[in-house]
């Protein structure tokens, strides 16, 4: 048998039994149960010291995340303990966010509510919208396919980037390496970033390319906050506009002067928080733990 530890008694019983699974409830923040776990279903967006618990628990031979990103457990990890992170569980809640967001700027949504609280009817005048516009999609894959799926039928043109060039699928002739990123940042006019945080990609969406887009250019952040140099953001509001479900810092401090800059939309870090989540992260526990207690390879393994 494999004891495995929930995060609370809800993800217990939504998960079930599982043959060769003995389910335990270790909640981070409390102290440690009396068996020797060795699965750790992490909190949902768990800081770093809910995860680092696993350091103290010799046992523990995996940890399971509930979200897409590992950066905050990779530091906290201990070596020699696998990471799984939920490949898949938010594509489609995420990609929902980004088109919102995009379509909430291109089309003024924005101004809209601002305006609705004040009783104000707007006088009407030609918005940008998505057709025909060129959108430049950063990280290109299982979200950044999601993405592309759902801005299909808005008939824009798509160009996809990941860290090495590769060639394309059904949704996309080619994927762009990194490398040209400089050459491709002038010729979009909507970018979206769905990069995850890594040394890499910290801070490349910098001065020197936001300088690069096109007078009045959108760059949609639903990745991680880091990769958006925030102070150099701060430089081209008015000029570009900026929707972004990620920030740095994260939470944004209430006197940041992001929140009122022109042409910015900012949600809390919401990409996957929809109904969808708890059915979908609930099948790939049972999957996953079912490949556990039969030896096999756990699902979803992050490199590093």
């Amino acid at each position: 048998m494999v004891t495995v530890s929930f995060p609370d008694r809800t993800w217990r019983d939504d998960v079930g039994p599982i043959e060769g699974i003995t389910p335990v409830v270790w909640d981070p923040q409390a102290s440690p149960p009396g068996e020797d776990v060795e699965v750790f279903v992490a909190p949902y967006m768990a800081p770093s010291d809910q995860i680092a618990v696993v350091a103290d628990a010799p046992t523990v031979r995996l940890v399971q995340l509930l979200s897409a990103g590992a950066d905050v457990a990779l530091p906290v990890v201990p070596q020699d303990v696998a990471i799984a992170n939920a490949k898949g569980v938010h594509d489609a809640a995420t990609a929902e966010l980004t088109v919102g967001l995009v379509l909430a700027s291109q089309r003024g949504f924005d101004e809209f509510a601002r305006a609705q609280a004040k009783g104000e009817w707007l006088p009407r005048h030609f918005r940008r919208g998505l057709a025909d516009h060129r959108v430049l999609l950063l990280g290109y894959g299982s979200v950044g396919r999601a993405i592309a799926e759902r801005l299909a039928p808005f008939e824009v043109s798509l160009t996809a980037v990941a860290s090495r060039a590769r060639d394309g699928d059904d949704l996309v002739d080619r994927v762009h390496g990194i490398d040209e990123l400089a050459e491709l940042v002038p010729e979009h006019d909507i970018l979206l970033s769905v990069l995850p945080g890594t040394d890499a990609t910290a801070g490349i969406l910098d001065d020197a390319l936001l300088a690069a887009m096109p007078d009045g250019a959108l760059v949609c952040n639903v990745g991680r906050g880091n990769a958006l140099v925030t102070e150099d953001a701060l430089r081209h509001t008015g000029r570009l506009r900026f929707a972004l479900d990620v920030t740095d810092p994260e939470p944004l401090p209430s006197d940041h002067p992001l929140w009122s800059e022109p042409g910015v939309i900012i949600s809390p870090h919401t990409g996957g928080v929809t109904e969808a989540f708890r059915p979908r992260m609930v099948a790939l526990l049972r999957e996953q733990l079912r490949r556990v207690a039969a030896g096999d390879e756990p699902l979803n393994l992050v490199a590093r």
